[in-house]
């Protein structure tokens, strides 16, 4: 039972992440970028660090820890909610969502380099396997077919947009953090950690905010457009971020972080179910290859044994 509750601890802010990424599409192009990165920031910190309180965790950043914080804050807060954001407003949430978790494949890399984490090859194969998902999810189907010798399109006329490469960024920023943690909570509390970098990263983009709008007032959002905005911050921020970076911290990292791959199946799905998104028989391809890459990189110690 224990095992069946750590598990799903463990894949549940992934499934937040992806269906808030579907919660977000909307509010983007109506409340912009900078807004809606800060408004899922904030409030979410706030509510990580009263839940510390009462639980009665340390909430201080160590002086040893805090020049990795600072660091730490603005990637992983700052950095990544931005171009999060900016991403989001012109893929849409499932191939939005698909671009930027191909930060597993960037967290194994990272981690071998620096903490030694062992790949053996069935872990190599689910990477791959996360690679081609990511390919078959997110390229333009143009690119596919001249990929697959099955058209003469110039790659040159193949459309990509501006979106897919925030998102990238906003992958490379999330691997980044993932990585930093470690740093920074050398003897300071994660979730502490989580609930501070999450408060003082969303500062640069309220003053963002605010001075892209000569400082006016918030848009003029439904009831249910502010639901949204408080699920998307309470679970897909609070929640999610919590339980991350309290796993990052305290698991193999490059196994966990490969859970990712699960968010943009979950985001297509929540994107086909609000928002009207669609899979082509490719893309569902690309969800197997997904899960696939899941069960071997999470897997990959207790499967080569057996092989051995």
């Amino acid at each position: 039972m224990n095992l069946i509750l750590n598990w799903f601890l463990m894949i549940l802010p992934f499934a937040l992440w992806g269906t808030s990424m579907a919660a977000m599409t909307p509010l983007v192009s109506s409340g912009g970028a900078e807004l809606v990165a800060s408004l899922r920031l904030l409030p979410a910190g706030i509510l990580v660090l009263i839940t510390t309180y009462f639980l009665k965790r340390d909430l201080r950043i160590y002086k040893c820890d805090l020049k990795w914080f600072v660091v730490f804050t603005i990637v992983d807060a700052t950095l990544f909610q931005l171009f999060l954001t900016y991403g989001i407003s012109k893929t849409g949430a499932g191939l939005g969502s698909v671009l930027i978790d191909s930060q597993p494949l960037l967290v194994a890399l990272l981690a071998r380099a620096i903490f030694g984490n062992l790949i053996n090859p069935i872990g190599w194969l689910g990477l791959l396997f996360g690679l081609g998902g990511i390919i078959f999810l997110g390229f333009p189907m143009e690119f596919l077919e001249k990929w697959w010798l099955m058209s003469d399109t110039n790659l040159s006329d193949v459309q990509f947009n501006i979106g897919e490469a925030w998102m990238l960024a906003a992958s490379l920023a999330m691997a980044l953090g993932t990585i930093l943690i470690r740093f920074t909570c050398k003897k300071s509390d994660p979730v502490a950690v989580t609930g501070w970098h999450m408060v003082f990263g969303s500062l640069p983009l309220i003053f963002k905010y605010f001075l892209n709008t000569n400082f006016q007032s918030l848009p003029n959002w439904s009831f249910n457009d502010w639901g949204l905005m408080a699920f998307s911050s309470i679970f897909g921020g609070a929640i999610a971020y919590g339980l991350f970076f309290y796993f990052a911290n305290n698991k193999e990292i490059t196994g966990f972080s490969t859970l990712a791959f699960l968010t943009p199946v979950f985001a297509l799905l929540s994107g086909g179910v609000w928002l009207n998104e669609r899979l082509t028989i490719v893309q569902w391809v690309g969800v197997a290859f997904v899960l696939v890459s899941v069960f071997f990189v999470s897997q990959r110690q207790s499967l080569w044994e057996i092989k051995e």
